[in-house]
């Protein structure tokens, strides 16, 4: 069982740790809507938010403070198909399969199949515990630990600062509770979209100089890991099934070479560059979500 105090005299061995999972991710290519244990920040009617949080260390016994989801958000002539993609967790997923078929069928980025699997892309998402230390829109929220799902460019801006582009910048870990640092949440409206390029780390501070305070925050933390459990994720058969509902045909998701018989091959030689529909899309949730709960219902 790891106490509080080996908390703080590994903080350095657990920054290593986390900035060698960064670079496992950078070398590789749920359930918050209903559930109270997630914070989301609040807009206004022009689209524009503010919140001050603390990305917290590491739940229990985890090694990593956050977790990463794909999932699928895409409407069909059958309704919506929103999913967790079985690819989170390194299985095969029907989604996944269906757009590399469609995207071999024509060497042609503006072909209608190349345009569906653009629009049936992953999704990319982390889920992590913070802190709020100021929620200017729900006050009610300060002092409390949530769960927080954020996409790439937020992740970005966190792998940045502990790997600064720079020599005179010093690595941060902004998942420390005593040289961490605080997010500043900036939300914008752009062009239909929320944007979080404004948003920044504050300087290095520690989240309170009372240890007592700080391991009671520590121990109010969420298990990340359950987000990973099977239990998440349908099936692949459940998943295909509602595949073929939403684009209200039968989809075929066979690897190519067992299609070889009635696969024609594009005419010209496929593009060397990694294909669109593999791109992690980030789109935010909040475009989609309320569509969710009919997808359920189907």
């Amino acid at each position: 069982m790891v106490d509080f105090a080996a908390l703080k005299r590994n903080r350095n061995n657990t920054f290593e740790k986390l900035n060698s999972e960064l670079s496992k991710l950078g070398n590789s290519n749920e359930k918050s809507s209903a559930d109270d244990r997630f914070w989301k920040p609040e807009v206004d009617k022009a689209g524009n938010g503010y919140a001050v949080i603390r990305f917290l260390p590491a739940p229990g016994e985890e090694d990593v403070p956050f977790v990463r989801i794909w999932d699928h958000g895409f409407q069909g002539p059958g309704g919506w198909y929103i999913e967790n993609s079985l690819t989170t967790i390194g299985q095969k997923d029907p989604v996944a399969e269906l757009n590399s078929a469609l995207w071999n069928v024509s060497s042609d980025d503006n072909s209608p199949t190349r345009k569906q699997a653009r629009a049936q892309k992953r999704r990319l998402h982390y889920i992590s515990n913070i802190y709020v230390v100021n929620d200017p829109a729900k006050p009610e929220n300060n002092g409390k630990v949530f769960l927080f799902k954020y996409g790439k460019k937020i992740f970005d801006k966190i792998n940045d600062l502990m790997n600064p582009s720079f020599q005179d910048e010093k690595p941060v870990n902004p998942f420390d509770l005593w040289a961490g640092a605080n997010f500043k949440l900036k939300i914008r409206q752009v062009e239909g979209y929320r944007n979080y390029d404004k948003s920044e780390f504050d300087s290095v501070s520690p989240l309170d100089e009372d240890d007592d305070k700080l391991e009671a925050i520590w121990k109010k933390e969420y298990s990340l890991k359950t987000f990973l459990d099977a239990s998440n994720f349908k099936t692949y058969d459940e998943l295909k099934a509602k595949l073929n509902k939403v684009l209200n045909t039968k989809i075929d998701t066979k690897p190519r070479a067992e299609e070889e018989e009635t696969y024609t091959p594009p005419s010209k030689p496929k593009a060397a560059a990694a294909p669109a529909w593999q791109a992690d899309d980030e789109d935010d949730d909040d475009n989609i979500s309320f569509f969710k709960k009919l997808s359920e219902e189907d």
